[in-house]
Order: C-alpha cells, then structure tokens, then sequence
C-alpha cells in the first residue's frame, strides 16, 4: 500500500475512534460539560501518527464529537486544542527515545495541562467573556486530563503487546 495512504486511513481512523470515545461514554459535569474518553485516543494518535496526522485526527474528530453532541460553540476550539495535545504528545514523546514509557507519561502531562489551559482561555475569549468565568472548568479539565493521561497510557501499553501497533505505526 502507498504510504501516504496508509498514513490518511491511519488517521481517518484515529478521527473516527476520538470522535467516538468522546461520545460513547459523557459522564457530566456541574459546568455542563462531560468527561470522555476521547483524551486517550488523541493522545495516542499522537504517538501513533506522529505530529502532523496526529493533529488532524485529533483535531477533526474531538470537533466533529462537540458538534455531533450539541457542543459546536466549542468545536473551532476543540480543534485547535486537541489537535496541539497531539502534537505535543508526539513531539515530546519522541524527545524520550530511550524512555518511551516516560516519555509518554511526560507527554500525556504536557499534552493535558495544555488541555485545561487551552480550555480556560478559549472559554475566557470566545464564549463567556471573563477569566473569573472561565476558571471554573479548571478543575473538571484537570479530572479529564487525569482520566486521558491514565487511560492513554494503560491502553498504549496493552497495545504493544499485540501487533496491531506494527500494523498502524509510522511517523
């Protein structure tokens, strides 16, 4: 198979996948958001996919989750967002060649301490107009952000035990 186009399906399926852990599992939140599972595929998108094609599939798929769910107001964020988590998943990750374990935990981190940032600011300038405001999804960003970093890690992990990572791999 060409390598471009194993690496567009790669992730076209890693869009597909974030946009539907994002949606299967919503528990919500007392700000009216929910917490998901999408983090752990955007995160591992990143380390799957590399830089580049991990921000698309991240990007494309956690918004595509917000508009499908009725969140589309934060769907030009949550592209931005989630598609840079992916970057920085794949970027520092890669920067730990002889750690990957660490360097994933490290990049999950990173990636979601982006997250909540990234969150607060784009509620803060785009929907509610002030950081006292904003901050309240702080806390619930950082629970999301927990859930991502542990669930991405442990599902990584799984992963490599089996082939299908040798199937999906490129960067």
């Amino acid at each position: 198979m060409n390598e471009n186009l194993r690496k567009i399906i790669t992730a076209a399926v890693f869009a597909a996948l974030a946009c539907a852990a994002t949606m299967l599992i919503q528990i919500p939140t007392l700000t009216k958001g929910y917490v998901n599972l999408g983090d752990c595929v955007v995160l591992i998108a990143g380390w799957v996919c590399g830089a580049q094609w991990g921000f698309a599939a991240a990007g494309i798929g956690s918004a595509l989750a917000d508009i499908i769910s009725g969140y589309a107001l934060f769907a030009p964020g949550t592209f931005a967002i989630k598609g840079l988590m992916a970057v920085l998943a794949a970027v520092i990750a890669a920067a730990f060649k002889h750690r990957v374990f660490l360097g994933r935990a490290v990049s999950a981190a990173v990636a979601e301490l982006f997250m909540a940032f990234g969150y607060f600011a784009y509620e803060w300038l785009f929907i509610v107009g002030s950081p006292e405001a904003a901050v309240i999804g702080i806390p619930e960003n950082l629970i999301q952000g927990a859930v991502g970093l542990l669930s991405a890690v442990a599902v990584i992990t799984a992963l490599e035990k089996t082939k299908a990572l040798k199937v999906l791999k490129y960067k």
